[in-house]
């Protein structure tokens, strides 16, 4: 019985155990939203808190529909629920799709961004913002 402890620890620990439970999480997540149209209502998807606080849309609002639309082949669609977390999705597949890889091999990576990538990142999050949000 140690000896399985031992072992489910030490699979806890593997460098792929946190990208590999991301990836099984997300494409969990997707099956369900492929089988539930976001764009309706009556369905259990959460809602945007900084939208219910403050009644404005986020950098991100727009991105299950997003993702709703892309798996269903309706790409306009999805271009216009969210063009800025369109156009960085495939950024964001890169980075996952690197952290398994290194996972896997047994080697655990983390990327470091600079000071000044956070500094674009943030700016790029506050200027969509502000432009989705003046009519």
């Amino acid at each position: 019985m140690a000896d399985s402890a031992a072992a489910r620890g030490f699979a806890l620990r593997h460098p792929a155990a946190a990208p590999l439970a991301v990836l099984f999480a997300g494409a969990a997540g997707a099956g369900y939203l492929y089988v539930t149209d976001p764009h309706e209502p009556g369905h259990l998807l959460p809602g945007c808190p900084f939208r219910f606080v403050t009644g404005l849309l986020c950098p991100a609002c727009g991105g299950t529909r997003m993702v709703y639309d892309l798996m269903h082949g309706h790409f306009a669609s999805a271009w216009l629920d969210n063009r800025v977390l369109l156009l960085t999705s495939p950024f964001a597949l890169a980075l996952l799709t690197r952290w398994i890889t290194e996972g896997l091999r047994g080697r655990r990576w983390r990327p470091e961004a600079t000071p000044r990538t956070q500094a674009l990142v943030l700016a790029v999050a506050v200027a969509w913002t502000v432009a989705r949000n003046v009519h």
